[in-house]
């Protein structure tokens, strides 16, 4: 039997029992903390792989039980998914404390069944980043090279409004939450105790809303690709509802990932991805176009970075995204395609209208290492006419080019 204890974040607790436990195994501060008789065992856990290959052989030897002991609810981002992976959750005893981001949220006096929490523990940061551009209530549970500082300055390059909680060393003697805006946090020196940090939009949507039935980050559009009223826009310059849901279906845009809208004009798209929960940065060259982007995205309660400036030149400060929409046509298109595509981990989509543009696009996706597909769109809606009638009103034929990455990052979940 492994015995799995939560120790720490949920306040005072009695001393840990070893028990009739013959190997101990937990982080060098979790052991430091137990008085260990000589007859026990301890392994320190660093690594993972080697603490579990060492509980194999202890058990495999019939060593006796085995006591491992982690922070707050090893059944959350913790080491309970691989103790079951390896032994079998019969194999398991967990008992869990609370959980840092409970404690953390509990201690601003805030629910938290609608944020979304997000591991940069062993993991890359710019998921967390991506999930802090595009929620407003997000707990980021941290790890060597991806803790305050580093998440702070990645936000304030970004430009996002938001507030940074960090939480140390909670439910300890030494427990601080200190509250500050990215830019700061990104120059302070922070100790390793750092657990968790919250990253907060404007408190009155911290506190406002209904009650959630189901937790985490909201839920997706119930309806996308909506109609071209939905957004203000210039003389009809917006993507087409039906062009659009092509566009949103080879982009797949989720949370944690990064889109760019490049020619973004209305910023329908990039709106529309930052509704199913993508980070969002728009380019747009003309400035009263980058404000109707930004009016849009207010409209549709979402966060968008516009960026005014000249696609390709543009991209090149641009954090690294995971799909790219280009939209438009003009002398630059083969260019900018091949810059997003470059850089794009997943894919780029590209709409237009010359068909003497197809091939430029196909081979600067396909330069780019990207496998190049699409289609031609045409489609007629519905028009009313005297006497109750309808008839078949055609728009002008858009096509629809994107390109894949055969070995696609999956960055964003698992």
């Amino acid at each position: 039997m492994i015995r799995v204890v939560g120790t720490g974040t949920g306040g005072p607790r009695p001393p840990v029992r070893v028990g009739d436990a013959r190997l101990v195994v937990g982080a060098a501060r979790h052991l430091a903390g137990v008085d260990l008789p000589s007859r026990v065992g301890r392994l320190v856990l660093g690594p993972l792989a080697p603490a579990l290959d060492g509980i194999e052989r202890h058990l495999a030897a019939d060593g006796g039980p085995v006591l491992v002991l982690a922070s707050g609810d090893p059944g959350f981002f913790g080491i309970v998914r691989a103790l079951g992976a390896r032994f079998g959750p019969a194999a398991l005893d967990v008992r869990p404390s609370s959980p840092s981001v409970a404690v953390a949220f509990a201690r601003l006096g805030l629910s938290w069944d609608d944020a979304v929490v997000v591991s940069a523990h062993g993991r890359e940061l710019r998921t967390a980043v991506n999930v802090c551009r595009a929620h407003r209530k997000v707990a980021v549970l941290t790890g060597p090279g991806a803790g305050p500082a580093e998440l702070g300055a990645a936000l304030e390059r970004g430009g996002v409004a938001r507030e940074l909680v960090v939480a140390v060393a909670l439910g300890t003697d030494e427990e601080a939450v200190v509250r500050l805006p990215p830019a700061e946090a990104a120059v302070r020196d922070w100790p390793a105790a750092v657990s968790v940090v919250l990253c907060l939009g404007e408190r009155r949507e911290l506190i406002a809303g209904r009650a959630r039935t189901v937790a985490g980050p909201r839920p997706a559009p119930a309806g996308w690709a909506l109609p071209e009223e939905a957004f203000e826009h210039r003389d009809s310059m917006v993507t087409k509802a039906e062009v659009r849901a092509l566009v949103l279906a080879r982009l797949g845009p989720r949370t944690g990932e990064l889109v760019w809208d490049v020619g973004a004009g209305s910023g329908s798209v990039g709106v529309e991805c930052a509704r199913f929960g993508a980070a969002v940065v728009a380019v747009e060259r003309d400035p009263a176009g980058a404000a109707r982007v930004r009016a849009n995205a207010a409209a549709h309660g979402v966060d968008v970075e516009v960026v005014c400036g000249t696609a390709p030149e543009a991209l090149g400060r641009l954090p690294e995204p995971d799909a790219v929409f280009v939209g438009g046509g003009g002398r630059e298109l083969a260019a900018v395609v091949a810059a997003g595509a470059r850089r794009a981990r997943r894919c780029v989509v590209v709409t237009l209208a010359a068909v003497d543009r197809v091939a430029e696009v196909r081979a600067a996706l396909g330069a780019a290492g990207l496998v190049p597909d699409g289609v031609l769109l045409q489609s007629s809606r519905l028009a009313p006419l005297p006497g109750g009638v309808v008839r078949l009103a055609a728009g002008n034929p858009v096509f629809v080019l994107w390109g894949t990455r055969p070995t696609a990052v999956e960055g964003a979940v698992g």
